[in-house]
Order: structure tokens, then sequence, then C-alpha cells
């Protein structure tokens, strides 16, 4: 049993990079399947549930203190990504069905979590409002939310299983549909052209690709890790609000607000941001994980029986959205797959329709990077009224 935190720290960060590297060496196909975040929360969460952490009180706090620094630093590296400027470009349809898939997602999880509460653990809205967070955003805005939420360690490992169970029937269903878009469009008599002319149109600044050298990791450690302690020093400050307002939420918009500010500015040139930031991701994830306890594992399949739910929710809303306003079927798809898939598969899903497609698949999911923690935070305070 571990009880000393260096060692604890040490082996956390160890898992991480046995993961990673093993999906970078191997290039198997399983981890398309089971994504290496998962992989993650699943091997920290069974090495305490088979009690090699101690769960002492002082591993508790160390846990504590380096979430609480590295989340920040992580949401501002993630945000110098994101180009307002850039997303402008994408015209009212595609901003119009972007909005419209957000809603139908927020209102599946609302209608799905009326019908099966009784089925649930009682804190189940805090995992389905970090859930609804990655569904319109990503997984750094699910840790961002079970940091705001104090979402339960076991709860949490059940939204991220939906994040990949039901993820992946969706992401295969928009995929199959792909053969059948001329179909499609016929079906709702979508007119293409705006697509057609967006292709030439929209431009997408691409970062110059280079090795990440020591000066970048030092720059974006320190840069954003001074950030993120001015932030949590500001949001310890502020005024609590509601279920969801609170110091960690505070903290987090603060972040938000510079980072997107910055990321209009030569700052957003900066190399190895996200890098940086997918290092702290997997850490937070481990973290979070090795406090997690896999006894009650036997609860999951009346999650994902929710997840279907709030699928078929959202799949109806944005079918009567296509056929209302006569939607093709790539900003059917890229909008809804900019929601529940993110950046990991929303380029991949337009790349499929047009490989010219692909930076608009780029920035349909970049709305969600700043969208996805404000969206959970709504959710939150719907659900817990319930």
């Amino acid at each position: 049993m571990i009880e000393n935190g260096a060692l604890y720290i040490s082996v956390l960060i160890a898992m991480v990079a046995l993961l990673v590297g093993t999906e970078k060496v191997t290039k198997s196909k399983f981890f398309k399947y089971v994504p290496t975040v998962v992989l993650i929360y699943i091997v920290a969460a069974l090495l305490n549930t088979f009690g090699v952490f101690s769960g002492s009180e002082a591993l508790g706090e160390l846990n504590s203190g380096i979430r609480s620094l590295l989340l920040p630093a992580m949401i501002f590296l993630f945000l110098l990504n994101c180009n307002i400027l850039q997303i402008i470009k994408l015209g009212p349809k595609m901003l119009l069905s972007y909005v419209v898939a957000v809603i139908s997602i927020v209102g599946g999880f609302t209608v799905t979590y009326y019908i099966m509460q009784g089925f649930l653990d009682t804190e189940t809205w805090k995992a389905f409002a970090a859930l609804a967070g990655s569904w319109t955003g990503g997984s750094a805005n699910l840790v961002a939310l079970q940091g705001i939420l104090e979402v339960p360690e076991n709860l949490f490992g059940y939204a991220l299983i939906m994040d990949t169970v039901n993820y992946s029937f969706w992401v295969m269903l928009l995929f199959w549909l792909v053969p059948f878009q001329f179909a499609f469009n016929r079906f709702t008599k979508a007119k293409t052209e705006s697509i057609d002319q967006m292709q030439y149109n929209l431009s997408l600044e691409e970062k110059e690709t280079k090795p990440l050298t020591y000066v970048e990791i030092i720059v974006c450690l320190g840069f954003s890790m001074l950030v993120a302690s001015v932030a949590i020093a500001v949001g310890n400050t502020l005024p609590e609000a509601g279920n969801a307002v609170n110091a960690t939420t505070w903290t987090i918009l603060i972040v938000t607000v510079l980072g997107l500010s910055l990321a209009v500015t030569p700052v957003a040139r900066l190399t190895g941001t996200m890098d940086i930031g997918y290092l702290m991701l997997y850490t937070i994830i481990a973290l979070i994980a090795s406090n997690a306890d896999f006894s009650n594992i036997a609860e999951v399949p009346a999650y994902i029986i929710s997840g279907f739910m709030i699928l078929f929710f959202h799949g109806a809303i944005m079918l009567l959205l296509a056929k209302l306003f006569r939607l093709d079927l790539f900003t059917l798809g890229i909008a809804s797959l900019a929601n529940i898939g993110g950046m990991a598969s929303a380029p991949v899903l337009a790349g499929a329709f047009s490989r010219t497609l692909v930076p608009i698949g780029v920035m349909m999911a970049l709305i969600g990077s700043f969208m996805g923690t404000v969206v959970g935070v709504a959710v939150a305070e719907i659900l817990s009224r319930i």
C-alpha cells in the first residue's frame, strides 16, 4: 500500500506515460475504440480498488492541491488555440445548427434524467452535467466540471464509460451515413451551394510544425501555472451562487476569458500548448481515478441506457431541424459531432465528406472548447432542480 506522496504521484505519472507511449508505439486500432483517457481512468481506479493507494488524508490533500492548479492551467493552454475570429467565418447556417445541437443535447439530458433518476445515484445530476460539458465541448470540459461540481469519483467513472460506449456508437452511425448524403439531402431538399463556396473561402492558419524544445516547455508550464495561480486567488474572493457557481467556477471563467483573449494575439503561436495541455489532462484524469472504487460497477448498464436515450432525443431534434430548414447531411453531422465528438472526431468526419472541408470540422469543434463548461454548469442548475 502506497502512503508516500512522492511515490503516489510518480506511480500515476509513470502509468500515464506507459499507456500514452503504448498507443504511440503500437498505433493499435484498440485505442480508437477505447481512448487512452478512458484506459488511464480504468487502470488508476483499479489500482485504488485493489488497495494500492492508502487513501490517507495526506494523499487526498496532495491530490486536491495538484488538481486545483493543473485544471485552470490546462484550460488556459487549450484555449490559446481557439481563435474566435476564425469561428465567425462559419456563417449563420453552421452556427445555427451548432446551437440547436447544443439545445437538443441539453434537452436530452434533462428528459433522460427526469425519466431515469429513480434508477440512478442521487448525485448523478453532477455526472450528467459533467458529461454534458464533454458532449458540447470535450474531455477538458468534462474534467473542468468535475472540479466545479465535485462529482463523486465513481459517478465520474460512469460518465467516462458513457462518453466511450455511447459516443462510439454515435460516431459509427454518422460515418455510416456519409455514403447516403445525396439521398439524405434529397429527403431534406437541402441546397449545398453555401458549403461548396465555403470550401474555397474558408482558410485556417496552421502553426508551423517543429520539434518541441525545452524553452517552449518551460514557457508553457511557467506561464500557464502563473495565470492559473492568479485566477485561483481572484476566484476565491468572488461570491458563490446556486449549485454550480463557486470559487472553481470563477477560476475557470477567468482563465477562459484570458485564453480566448490571447488566442487572437501572437501568444497563440507558442508551440507546445496542446502537448502540455494534454499532459495536464491525462494527469488530472489519473488523479481523479485514483480516488475511485469499482465496487459498484453493476450500476453501469443504467447509465449506458441513459446515454442512448440522450442521443435518441438529440438525433430526433436534429433530424427535425434538417427537414424544417433543409439542411444537408454534412452541416447536420458536423454540428452534432462537433459537440459529442469534439476535436477528436469532427475534423475526421468532415474529411470523410471532403478533404477540403476539414477546417470547418476543426472550427466547429473549437466552439465547444469554451462553450462546453458553460453548458455543463447550466445543465447542473437544471438537473439539480428536478
